[in-house]
C-alpha cells in the first residue's frame, strides 16, 4: 500500500489532508464504499488551517458529513498529541475502536492512541483485594458476579469494566472496587506498578492521540484548578465532537455537592479499615471521631429534611414550577440547618485531626482524613451560600439528600481552564447553531475570536423525509393536550407501521400516552426505564415494527440505521424549565445584564435539543422517514419561527395522509 509521506511542516498540512480526501486517495483505496464528499474536505481543510495556525475553529457538520475523519486525518497527520474529547463513551469506543483502526490501515503511518474514561470505569486492584470478603459474604448474584471480575482481572490489560458484558451496569459492587479518585492513595499503593489507571496514563502519555469524554476533561480540569496534578497528559491540539453538551458537563463539574451518600460512603469505607485491621481499635479515638461524623451527618440531613416541610421560607421554595425535587435557596432559609451544620463541621475536623495524629500510617487511612477536609470545606462553602457565581440548591432524589452549588456562568472557566490550554481548539458537533448563527454556543462558552464553518447535512431531507406538523392541536399547557397528542401517535404510527421513536419531554406525558398507545396497536411497544438503555435498542433494532416511548436519554447519541426507526414524534418542544434552580439562575443573570431569559436561553437551548432529537431518524442515504412536532406553539407562536429557521428543510404537511402518500411514493420504482 502507498504510504501517506509525513508532513514535513505546518504549511504542508492542509496538502496532505486534503490528498488523503482526494478521489483517488488513500481512504478512496482502502475504505470500501468510500465516497468523496465536498462537505468532509471543507471541514478537514478548516481544521487543518487551524492546527497549523493556532486558535479556535467552530465547525457545525450536518449528520453525514463524515466530521469524525475530518478532524481525525488532520489530527493524525499534524504528528502533534492531539486531545479527542466526546460526549458521549460510545463515541468513544468508536473512534478508538472502528475509525482509527481505519485510518492506520488506510494512512499506512504509524501512530499510537489511548482511550481515558473516568477513573470509576477501572478496576482498582488494591480495593477489589481489601473489599474481597465484603463480596464474598454478599447474595448469590453478587459472588457470581465476583468470579466474573477476578477471572477477567487476571486477563486485561486495561482494567475497563466495558470489556466485561455479562456484568450488569448496575452491579452494586462494583462502587466498592472502582478506581474512585476519593479512596486513591497514589504512589503508597501496593499495586501501584499495577495499577490500570496508572497505567492507562503512561500510555496516554505516549500516545499520538488521546480520547477523552468531557466529563474526564472537565474532571481533569478542575483537579488543575485545584493543583492536585492532572489526569490528561499536555496536548497542544484539541477537538471537542458533541460540543453542544460542554456547558451542561462544565456545570456539572465545576460545581460542589455533598449528600448523605457521601457521608454514608466515607463511613462504610472507614468501617472495612476496621473490619480488615488495619485500625486495630474500633473503640479508640478514630472509632470515635468516625461515630462523630456520622451521629452529625444523620443529624444535620434529618434537619434538612424536616426544614423542607416546616420551615416555611425553605418549603415554599419547593411550591413553584419545577420545585418538586429540587429548588434554589439562599442563606436565610439553611437557618434551622445552621447548627447541626456546625457540630458536623467540627466533627469533621475532628476526624480529620484525629486521622492526622493516629499511631497507625496506613495510606488507606490517610485517604479518609483528606476526604473528612474535603468535605467539611465543601459544606463550609455550601452552608454560607453567598457566592454570586454560583446558584444554590438542594434536591432530594431517591432516597438522596443533596445540597449543592453550580456556577451560574462557565464561559470564563470554559475559557481559561479548557480553550486557552490547547494552542488549536475544534469545537464541532451536529448542532452547534440556532437559525444558522454561532452567537448562542460563542456566549456560553466563552469563544470569542473563533474561525466558523457550517456545513450543511449530506442527506436530501427535502427527498428522505417529510416534517408533519398536525393541525388543530391544544396547548400542551392544558389537560386537553396529553389525549390530543396520544390520538396523533396511534394516526401516526398506524401509518408508520410502528417503526418509530417517540421522545417526550417528560415522565408525566409519556406515562399518559403510553396506555392508549398499547391498547390502540399491536406493534410492539419498549418503554423507557423497563429495561436498560442499549437492551432496549438492542430490542428495537431486532424487533420489526416496534415502537420506543422515551425521554431524554434517547433525544441524542443513539443511531438507528435502516427501516426499524422511519419515524421520529416529538411532543412539546423542549424547553428546559423555569423552575430549575440552575436555569432560573441563568435567565435572571441575563436579565440583569439587560437581555431577555426567554429569547436568549430557553429558545436556543430548546431549539439545539429538538434538533438533537430529531437528528435521530435519517442516519444514512438510503433512511426514509416522518419527523412529526405535535407541539402547535412551533405554528403559533412568533418564536415559532426560530424553530422553524433552524429545522431541516423537509417538506412540511399538516395532512396526515400525506404519511401514506411518502411512503407509497418511496416504493415506486425510479
Amino acid at each position: 500500500m502507498q504510504k501517506v509521506p509525513p508532513v514535513s511542516g505546518q504549511a504542508d498540512l492542509a496538502a496532505a489532508v486534503d490528498q488523503v480526501f482526494a478521489g483517488d486517495g488513500p481512504l478512496a483505496r482502502a475504505v470500501a464504499e468510500f465516497e468523496p464528499r465536498e462537505g468532509q474536505r471543507d471541514m478537514a481543510a478548516a481544521v487543518s488551517r487551524v492546527f497549523a495556525r493556532g486558535g479556535v475553529l467552530l465547525a457545525e457538520a450536518g449528520t453525514g458529513t463524515g466530521k469524525t475523519l475530518a478532524y481525525l486525518v488532520p489530527a493524525i497527520l499534524s504528528r502533534q498529541r492531539v486531545l479527542i474529547s466526546t460526549g458521549t463513551k460510545n463515541l468513544q469506543e468508536q473512534i478508538y475502536f472502528k475509525d482509527l483502526p481505519i485510518l492506520r490501515e488506510a494512512l499506512g503511518l504509524p501512530f499510537t492512541a489511548t482511550y481515558m474514561k473516568g477513573r470509576g470505569n477501572y478496576l482498582c486492584l488494591h480495593r477489589l483485594a481489601t473489599w474481597r470478603d465484603d463480596v464474598e459474604a454478599g447474595s448469590p448474584a453478587d459472588r457470581l458476579y465476583l468470579k466474573l471480575v477476578d477471572d477477567w482481572a487476571a486477563t486485561t490489560e486495561t482494567g475497563d469494566r466495558a470489556e466485561i458484558q455479562d456484568l450488569p451496569e448496575d452491579v452494586a459492587f462494583w462502587s466498592d472496587i472502582a478506581a474512585t479518585a476519593e479512596n486513591c492513595i497514589g504512589t503508597q499503593c501496593p499495586e501501584y506498578d499495577d495499577c490500570f489507571v496508572t497505567l492507562m496514563r503512561q500510555r496516554a502519555a505516549q500516545s499520538d492521540v488521546v480520547i477523552v469524554n468531557h466529563h474526564l476533561m472537565c474532571a481533569d480540569a478542575a483537579v488543575r484548578q485545584n493543583a492536585y496534578g492532572e489526569v490528561i497528559p499536555a496536548c497542544p491540539l484539541a477537538v471537542i465532537d458533541e460540543a453542544h453538551q460542554l456547558e451542561d458537563v462544565a456545570t456539572q463539574y465545576f460545581g460542589f455537592s455533598i449528600s448523605n451518600y457521601r457521608f454514608d460512603e466515607l463511613t462504610r469505607d472507614f468501617e472495612r479499615l476496621f473490619a480488615s485491621r488495619e485500625i486495630a481499635d474500633r473503640e479508640g479515638q478514630l472509632g470515635r471521631a468516625l461515630n462523630r461524623v456520622d451521629d452529625r451527618a444523620r443529624l444535620f440531613f434529618s434537619a434538612l429534611a424536616l426544614a423542607r416541610h416546616d420551615y416555611p421560607p425553605l418549603a415554599n421554595a419547593f411550591t413553584g414550577p419545577g420545585g418538586e425535587d429540587r429548588a434554589r435557596i439562599s442563606p436565610d432559609m439553611l437557618e434551622p440547618v445552621r447548627e447541626p451544620g456546625r457540630y458536623l463541621l467540627d466533627a469533621l475536623t475532628g476526624l480529620e485531626a484525629t486521622v492526622a495524629l493516629a499511631r497507625e500510617s496506613s495510606e488507606d487511612l490517610h485517604a479518609i482524613g483528606r476526604r473528612a477536609a474535603e468535605l467539611r470545606d465543601e459544606l463550609r462553602f455550601l452552608l454560607d451560600a453567598n457566592d454570586r457565581d454560583y446558584v444554590f440548591y438542594l434536591e432530594f432524589r431517591g432516597r438522596g439528600l443533596f445540597l449543592r452549588a453550580s456556577p451560574i456562568d462557565v464561559s470564563t472557566l470554559v475559557r481559561n481552564l479548557l480553550l486557552d490550554r490547547f494552542a488549536a481548539t475544534v469545537l464541532t458537533s451536529a448542532t452547534l447553531t440556532v437559525e444558522g448563527r454561532f452567537t448562542y454556543l460563542r456566549s456560553r462558552l466563552g469563544v470569542e475570536r473563533a474561525e466558523e464553518l457550517q456545513l450543511l447535512s449530506e442527506f436530501n431531507y427535502r427527498e428522505q423525509a417529510i416534517l408533519y406538523l398536525p393541525p388543530r392541536m391544544p396547548s400542551p399547557k392544558t389537560p386537553a393536550f396529553a389525549q390530543a397528542a396520544a390520538r396523533e401517535v396511534v394516526g401516526i404510527l398506524t401509518r408508520t407501521q410502528g417503526r418509530a421513536f417517540v421522545l417526550f419531554t417528560s415522565y408525566a406525558m409519556l406515562r399518559l400516552v403510553q396506555p392508549v398507545v398499547e391498547s390502540a396497536l399491536d406493534y410492539p411497544i419498549l418503554v423507557q426505564g423497563t429495561a436498560p438503555r442499549s437492551a432496549l435498542l438492542r430490542q428495537f433494532r431486532e424487533t420489526p415494527h416496534s415502537v420506543l416511548l422515551a425521554t431524554s436519554s434517547f433525544w441524542q447519541g443513539v443511531d438507528v440505521v435502516g427501516d426499524a426507526l422511519s419515524c421520529v414524534i416529538i411532543d412539546r418542544l423542549p424547553f428546559a424549565s423555569p423552575g430549575d434552580p440552575v436555569i432560573a439562575a441563568r435567565i435572571d443573570a441575563i436579565v440583569q445584564r439587560g437581555g431577555d431569559g426567554f429569547a436568549d436561553l430557553q429558545v436556543p437551548l430548546a431549539v439545539l435539543t429538538l434538533l438533537q432529537g430529531l437528528g435521530r431518524l435519517i442516519r444514512h442515504r438510503r433512511d426514509r422517514g416522518v419527523l412529526a412536532i405535535l407541539d402547535p406553539r412551533i405554528t403559533t407562536m412568533p418564536y415559532g419561527r426560530r424553530f422553524l429557521a433552524s429545522l431541516p428543510p423537509a417538506p412540511v404537511t399538516s395532512d396526515i395522509e400525506d404519511i401514506v402518500r411518502f411512503f407509497a411514493d418511496a416504493q415506486r420504482p425510479a
